[in-house]
């Protein structure tokens, strides 16, 4: 078994066309056929079903993709890592971040890493939680970063939190509730709660604190983008619990206003992850060293 061999199947399981993958890795149809069948004789299992005119991956081949992404990116990442041991003048600082973190908060720390290592490529991937610990399980990414209501396997990853948010209720400027100095939970009741999807992490953790406060809303409605909810709430479609590190130009140009709850005080964890036991590179390092920092 080689790294091309490899390659060569981890191209054609995307697109699932030997034309596309020949194209993809510059070769011939021919030689991507040769590869994947030497590739399963050394495994002694298929890789790929032929129904038709379409191909599918076995099911031998789709357990097996996780692991020759690894193979493949754990390779990459190691001749990244070597790069950097004499200095930081060149190389690449990849991760992963949930919306709210990579959207926020980690801008400003990444401008001051920018400013100290000009030559690092920073290659900061946001995307849903699924996807981000699929990423660092397969060596795509370095790293996390993401709340910390966002589960993770604790015997197989390492890590540390840096950073409390605290979630705030929001109403827009015109609101009833817009000149009061708190409000009860009571308050909410007649409300429409503006939330992101079930089942996302920070609606699971938010119903979580509600059914503490013994709260239950009767009216919700759903938007799966921060963005979109804090426009609504402008607007005039509801009222939201949002970061208040998300909201900091809405409330200073006097869009939305916070309103605290009386005795209810919501606090979740922002934290970054990586594998135990992995090597990080000098540049992944030295950003999380830079998130210590943040500490607050």
């Amino acid at each position: 078994m080689n790294l091309t061999k490899l390659q060569t199947f981890i191209t054609l399981s995307n697109c699932l066309n030997f034309t596309e993958a020949a194209e993809r890795l510059y070769c011939s149809q021919p030689a991507v056929s040769m590869q994947i069948q030497s590739l399963e004789r050394d495994l002694g299992f298929p890789l790929f079903d032929r129904i038709g005119k379409k191909l599918y991956l076995t099911k031998q081949g789709e357990q097996f993709k996780p692991y020759a992404e690894q193979i493949i990116n754990l390779i990459s990442s190691s001749k990244e890592h070597i790069k950097q041991l004499d200095n930081l003048a060149h190389g690449t600082l990849s991760f992963g971040a949930s919306t709210f973190v990579g959207v926020y908060l980690l801008p400003a720390i990444l401008s001051d890493f920018n400013k100290q290592f000009l030559g690092i490529k920073i290659n900061m991937n946001i995307t849903s939680s699924n996807h981000l610990i699929h990423m660092l399980e397969t060596n795509k990414v370095e790293f996390l970063v993401l709340s910390d209501r966002i589960p993770i396997d604790e015997d197989r990853f390492q890590f540390n939190t840096f950073y409390q948010d605290e979630p705030v209720l929001i109403v827009n400027s015109q609101h009833r509730l817009a000149g009061k100095t708190e409000c009860t939970l009571e308050d909410l009741v007649s409300e429409t709660l503006i939330l992101k999807p079930n089942k996302s992490a920070t609606r699971t953790y938010l119903e979580g604190e509600f059914k503490k406060y013994g709260f239950n809303s009767p009216n919700y409605m759903e938007i799966g983008n921060l963005e979109a909810i804090k426009q609504c709430v402008i607007h005039g479609l509801g009222v939201s619990i949002v970061s208040s590190f998300a909201i900091k130009q809405e409330i200073k140009n006097g869009l939305l206003t916070v309103v605290p709850i009386q005795g209810v005080k919501f606090i979740r964890g922002i934290r970054y992850v990586y594998q135990r036991g992995i090597h990080l590179s000098p540049a992944a390092m030295k950003f999380i060293s830079m998130l210590d920092q943040k500490s607050n």
